[in-house]
């Protein structure tokens, strides 16, 4: 059989590796950052309904803009964030938050551009870049996972980057980003900056989004995701906020009828019926406020979390402490700096579960 060293395949992707983490069927699967709460029965049989009713359609091609999901995605982020006016013009949707990633990088970088980054943070940010043929380079973040407004400033002085990324929460640390980051880099970046707020719905109280800053900042992109808070990481359905003329950029690059008729009709019902989605949010952060006073409890050092997972360590053999978790039915992630371990906040059963499983394996 012919092996992939023997195609022709791009110098650049020679020895990679596909993203994703462990798929194994274990009792407790902590390790992707999932909404643990399925939908309600009722939540079921409106999707099946939702889906049966462009089902006797599909011979006809979708809603090639999906104007009526990005228009109830714009009604969704102003109620989230009163005040905005967000209208379907600036508001953008596509497979997942990573092909919304992908879009933005296919018109603002590509050969010859660049985009920056503050690691650790999302491990795709570079995976994708890389693939679209814009270089990458890495500003490193502060030893408490922060990110020094100054020292942002300057990189980006340095390297003049097309796109600038920043987490908040940022993935894998569960650090929120501090307002003055952003101010910095907004006042700095001679490109585009994308805050990618995935987990922006967990963030504790207080704590700001980025999309308060959109009027203004032209060349500022939020993206979030359904995968997360929205409990809907099977419907694969990321979106952005932005300036009417991103949206604009990004019609240039976008495949046509890039969501199916199917997706576009179970994202709606979903955000239908959000406050019901959205209702185990509050339980899932107490659950990781108790996770973090516990393992700090334990003699661990652990990252201040504003997401549904929390970063903990530090150990001299993570690999032997995740080993020893999956043995016991528990599957964590073994992701972002050396020493650390990343846990997704899961049901009370999950973590109980998580706990008992760490003390046997620390013990």
């Amino acid at each position: 059989m012919t092996t992939l060293d023997e195609l022709p395949i791009r110098d650049d992707l020679r020895g990679k590796r596909p993203y994703g983490a462990p798929q194994l069927d274990v009792p407790y699967a902590l390790n992707t950052n999932e909404n643990p709460y399925p939908p309600s029965e009722a939540l079921v049989k409106a999707i099946g309904e939702a889906a049966a009713g462009v089902a006797g359609s599909l011979n006809r091609y979708p809603d090639r803009d999906a104007v009526a999901l990005r228009a109830d995605l714009a009604a969704f982020l102003d109620s989230d964030t009163p005040g905005l006016g967000l209208d379907v013009d600036r508001v953008w949707a596509a497979n997942g938050s990573n092909e919304v990633l992908q879009q933005i990088l296919q018109a603002f970088g590509g050969p010859g551009r660049t985009a920056l980054g503050f690691e650790p943070s999302y491990s795709m940010h570079p995976i994708i870049t890389g693939v679209s043929g814009t270089r990458w380079v890495n500003a490193a973040r502060d030893d408490d996972f922060g990110v020094d407004p100054g020292a942002a400033a300057a990189a980006i002085a340095e390297h003049r980057p097309d796109v600038v990324f920043l987490t908040s929460p940022n993935n894998p640390t569960g650090t929120a980003l501090d307002p003055a980051v952003l101010a910095a880099v907004l006042d700095a970046a001679p490109g585009m900056v994308v805050v990618d707020e995935a987990y922006a719905e967990f963030r504790r109280a207080g704590t700001p989004s980025a999309l308060t800053l959109l009027d203004g900042h032209p060349r500022l992109i939020v993206t979030r995701t359904m995968s997360k808070a929205f409990a809907m990481a099977g419907t694969r359905l990321g979106y952005l906020a932005a300036d009417p003329a991103v949206i604009e950029a990004l019609l240039l690059v976008r495949l046509p009828y890039h969501l199916s008729a199917v997706t576009q009709a179970v994202a709606r019902t979903a955000l239908a019926h959000g406050a019901e989605l959205l209702g185990t949010v509050d339980a899932l952060r107490r659950e990781r406020d108790g996770l973090v006073a516990w393992l700090r409890g334990e003699g661990l050092d652990v990252a201040d979390s504003d997401a549904n997972f929390v970063l903990f360590g530090r150990f001299p053999d993570r690999r032997r402490v995740w080993q020893g978790l999956l043995d016991r039915g528990v599957l964590i992630r073994e992701v972002g700096p050396p020493a650390w371990l990343r846990v997704s906040v899961g049901t009370p059963e999950e973590m109980n579960a998580f706990r008992t499983a760490l003390k046997e394996t620390l013990s």
